[in-house]
């Protein structure tokens, strides 16, 4: 579904759009072709992810290339799924930095775990460009193997 620039851009001001009425930070996020990871914080006193996945995907759906509106696979179509968003997403409330930390690596890691480049810094839909550039990380980091047991299953 985000297999091209234009596609991604649609998705950005999506989350763009909704922030402005619905605020969160984006503490860490990878677009990859077919699903995305992201981090957010929401306000205090705010726990109410649904809402803003709803209308994040809502838009997104209204502005997209119909094309990515065609009859869904026959596995989606078995559970009523549309074509574009699955009907759930998974949340993990994260427990303390370190667990923080461990989730952002995951998704820095992600298209290299996916076999789409050799090194998180190459994948454009990402923000270990961000991490990078602010010092947290070293700019060849994951060029090696990262260690993500227990990452991505809770």
């Amino acid at each position: 579904m985000f297999a091209n620039a234009e596609t991604v851009e649609v998705l950005r001001d999506a989350f763009r759009s909704i922030r402005q009425s619905r605020p969160f930070e984006i503490d860490a996020m990878v677009v990859m072709p077919d699903h995305l990871h992201n981090i957010w914080t929401l306000p205090p006193d705010d726990a109410d992810f649904a809402t803003r996945w709803r209308l994040i995907k809502t838009w997104f759906t209204k502005h997209c290339d119909p094309v990515l509106h065609t009859v869904p696979d026959h596995a989606r179509k078995a559970k009523q799924q549309q074509a574009v968003w699955q009907h759930r997403y998974w949340e993990h409330l994260l427990r303390d930095e370190e667990d923080f930390a461990r989730h952002v690596d995951y998704i820095h890691y992600n298209p290299v775990k996916h076999g789409l480049v050799k090194s998180p810094i190459d994948w454009p839909y990402s923000s270990i460009h961000r991490y990078i550039a602010s010092g947290v990380y070293p700019p060849n980091w994951g060029q090696g193997h990262i260690p993500l047991e227990g990452i991505g299953h809770e």
